[in-house]
């Protein structure tokens, strides 16, 4: 039975969280970094990116507390907060509850994306590191999700799409207003989380699906229903799914902006204690 792990988005925070998770569950003795298909959004493609290079999660783990220590770093320098989302939220809060994004209110994020005064592509790209700096074959086991400015058209970046990996994952990440649109192919792109925090219908021919969505407690009403419909999907498909959201003691570790750096280490290392307290559950599903 094929296996999936769906890594969903949620900015540096998401990152960090996601990192420490697979770092716990692996150091327990659950590899769900062994999947058969990999699935990233946003955060997701950044952390599913480096599993499917073949990066263990200890390694990812120790080389996260080391950003978050330059980014704390970085951020108290430059004496400049942490991105506002407000903008961005208020055309999402417009999406119908439960409901697909429709593509009208897809093509005004576009917009807004393209609009918005941000570092340019090039900076943006630099800042993934080995990923931006090297030219890296497409994993064969690993997908991430973007969305196309100008129609709204959701894409699934994977082998078999001609967009290289070191502008498909930071297309993935590209959040409206706040980062820029990446250009492939003479079309800019924006973050696929755009669509769905997790797109994990998109595992949907697979037996059993991980999904890992960076869910603190006060997203839990606008991102619930759409995680219910996407597990429906896995099984009206014949898969299995379970989910794995932030626990109380991530939840407060997160604060109440997914762009916020600061925390990163303590959101990391509560991370990792999640990962060894659901070890056994997860491993039970996993098998």
């Amino acid at each position: 039975m094929s296996k999936a792990l769906v890594l969903g988005g949620g900015g540096p925070v998401g990152i960090a969280w996601e990192t420490g998770l697979i770092a716990g569950l692996a150091e327990a003795g659950v590899a769900i970094h062994h999947a058969d298909f990999i699935l990233g959004t946003s955060a997701g493609s950044v952390v599913g990116s480096q599993l499917a290079l073949g990066r263990q999660p200890d390694a990812m783990l120790h080389a996260e507390f080391a950003a978050a220590a330059m980014a704390r770093e970085a951020q108290a320098a430059s004496g400049r907060p942490a991105p506002d989302l407000t903008p961005l939220m208020a055309i999402m809060a417009r999406r119908p509850p439960g409901q697909p994004m429709p593509v009208e209110l897809m093509v005004e994020l576009g917009a807004f994306a393209l609009g918005a005064q941000t570092a340019s592509e090039e900076v943006f790209i630099s800042g993934f590191g080995a990923l931006a700096e090297l030219e890296h074959p497409w994993p064969e086991n690993y997908a991430c999700t973007a969305i196309d400015t100008a129609t709204g058209e959701f894409l699934l970046w994977n082998s078999d799409t001609a967009a290289p990996l070191r502008l498909a994952v930071p297309s993935s990440c590209s959040v409206p207003g706040i980062f820029p649109p990446i250009t492939i192919e003479g079309r800019r792109y924006m973050d696929g989380g755009m669509r769905s925090g997790t797109n994990a219908d998109m595992a949907r021919d697979h037996g059993k699906v991980v999904i890992v969505a960076v869910m603190p407690p006060a997203f839990a009403p606008m991102m619930m229903p759409g995680l219910d419909r996407e597990m429906a999907v896995i099984r009206d498909h014949g898969g299995e799914a379970t989910l794995l959201v932030p626990d109380a003691a991530c939840g407060e570790a997160f604060g109440l902006n997914l762009m916020d750096s600061s925390n990163r280490e303590a959101i990391a290392r509560a991370g990792f204690a999640q990962g060894q307290a659901e070890a056994a559950r997860i491993g039970a599903f996993w098998g």
